[in-house]
């Protein structure tokens, strides 16, 4: 894949819409196209939060492992949204499990060189952080909903 495609692939995920062109530029450089088999861990409770990915196809149970019980589906997520807030804040370890229930293909970025970028380019950091914000603030909204069984059965 080149750079132009995957300048492409960037641009075309909803999550980056509206970064200019210089921004989606300096993006490219810590970016890789991936895809993960059905049954597949993307991240693991505990360890190292060291990738931040941008789904583009499939799905994935965001899991908690409950002493006694096993793994707890939390969530599940898809295309357009991105998995992996813990890259942002220190000590970068991960508190979820992330398993793909379907193939998925992803854009993944290495978390230490997308810090790095944020860090240099302000403007970038302001974009990229509002964005995931705004991403974390809708999933807990919908977590708090399903909390309450809003969509629970009659």
């Amino acid at each position: 894949m080149t750079i132009a495609d995957l300048e492409g692939l960037l641009r075309k995920h909803d999550f980056l819409k509206g970064l200019s062109t210089t921004q989606t530029k300096l993006l490219v450089g810590c970016a890789k196209n991936v895809h993960f088999a059905e049954g597949a861990y993307l991240m693991r409770e505990g360890r190292q939060a060291d990738v931040f990915y941008l789904i583009r196809a499939g799905r994935i149970a965001l899991e908690s492992n409950v002493p006694g019980r096993g793994p707890v589906q939390m969530e599940d997520i898809g295309p357009g949204d991105i998995l992996g807030l813990s890259w942002l804040v220190p000590p970068y370890r991960e508190h979820l499990d992330a398993r793909a229930v379907e193939p998925i293909l992803a854009l993944a970025f290495d978390a230490k060189c997308l810090r790095d970028k944020l860090e240099a380019d302000h403007e970038l950091g302001y974009a990229l952080i509002r964005r995931v914000f705004e991403h974390a603030y809708r999933r807990l909204v919908r977590v708090r909903l399903q909390r309450l069984d809003v969509y629970g059965a009659s």
